[in-house]
């Protein structure tokens, strides 16, 4: 690939590539940039990754150490912090607003607000916001390891705190009606004989929440993460689809489940976490599968492009995936 074309992925890093999507020069050098070191990945078929790594290398532990990484996820925390405040006050608004089809509306809106959050922080980190792209991206090798568990830490506590931010701001009845917006399964809800709990089943939800996030990545990631889609349709394209997809995705799964109590699907645990920990009780009830769920998409999203033919997949950045990290940890040689 010619050093002057732009990124080859666009849900990396920014700054550890030497130009962007604009084709500018990078703005600052990188202590630590992923691709690690001096042993850039670039993704052509005429390259390959060092014939010598360790493990300590495939897993990117440099990355702990790096004072750019530490900075870009700052930029992580903080718009899941804004991604949190919005979205929720966007759900809580829309049910408290008098319309035919709040989520509808709710849908398109957080549509735009995640093409235009994604936009604000993809120069800083790579615009990942979202666990569930941090965890794919180390499992395809955009990232490392390291740097994805850097960033899923830094975007949980920004949750918290846009959720911390909500409660500031909303009244007591808004904050127990609509559970500050976070992921629920069900809730207490007055009957003709006292209290019942109405919702969706775990195992529905469950799957819901498999089949949603494996949707979001092959119908939107897949785009950002191939080089070739990325620079075909460009940067503003393919994160406006992504927010399109999520919107497309809440409005599916909060209509055809049309229960009372549950959420929708959540497709982000840290936005889930966040709300959970400053609201607790019954958000608690159910929280794994908003975690297990995602992560489970990502591994057959993962095995997927694994499967595929290479040349219909060209995602690069750090050059070492999930199999060749586990080849080198169960002591493989390497090739």
């Amino acid at each position: 690939m010619a050093a002057n074309t732009i990124p080859t992925h666009i849900l990396g890093d920014e700054e550890s590539h030497p130009h962007n999507i604009g084709g500018s020069k990078r703005i600052a050098a990188v202590s630590s940039p992923f691709p690690m070191g001096d042993h850039e990945w670039t993704g052509d078929d005429q390259k390959t990754p060092p014939a010598s790594v360790t493990l300590a290398q495939k897993l990117g532990v440099m990355d702990f150490f790096s004072l750019n990484v530490w900075r870009a996820s700052i930029g992580e925390l903080i718009g899941t912090a804004v991604l949190v405040f919005m979205i929720d006050t966007i759900v809580i608004s829309t049910y408290e607003t008098d319309i035919k089809m709040p989520n509808l509306v709710m849908s398109v809106l957080i549509a735009i607000v995640i093409t235009i959050l994604l936009l604000a922080v993809f120069p800083v980190s790579g615009g990942h916001i979202n666990p569930i792209i941090s965890f794919s991206a180390a499992l395809v090798g955009i990232i490392s390891i390291s740097r994805a568990v850097i960033y899923m830490v830094a975007q949980c506590v920004g949750a918290t705190l846009g959720a911390l931010a909500l409660k500031a701001v909303v009244s007591s009845s808004i904050e127990n009606t609509f559970s500050l917006g976070g992921c629920t399964l069900t809730v207490i809800a007055p009957g003709p004989n006292g209290p019942i709990t109405v919702g969706l089943e775990m195992a529905q939800a469950f799957w819901l929440e498999i089949f949603c996030s494996f949707v979001f990545l092959f119908a939107s990631i897949w785009m950002a993460y191939d080089h070739r889609q990325a620079k075909s349709l460009g940067l503003v394209k393919v994160l406006s689809i992504v927010g399109m997809v999520l919107g497309l995705l809440v409005f599916i799964s909060t209509t055809v489940t049309a229960k009372k109590g549950y959420a929708g699907a959540g497709m982000n645990p840290a936005r889930c976490f966040g709300a959970a920990v400053v609201r607790g009780g019954h958000l608690w009830d159910g929280h794994w599968i908003f975690w297990v769920g995602p992560f489970i998409a990502c591994v057959a999203f993962y095995l997927y492009t694994k499967i595929i033919p290479t040349q219909h997949f060209h995602a690069t950045g750090y050059p070492h995936d999930f199999f060749s990290t586990l080849k080198l940890s169960c002591g493989s040689p390497q090739l």
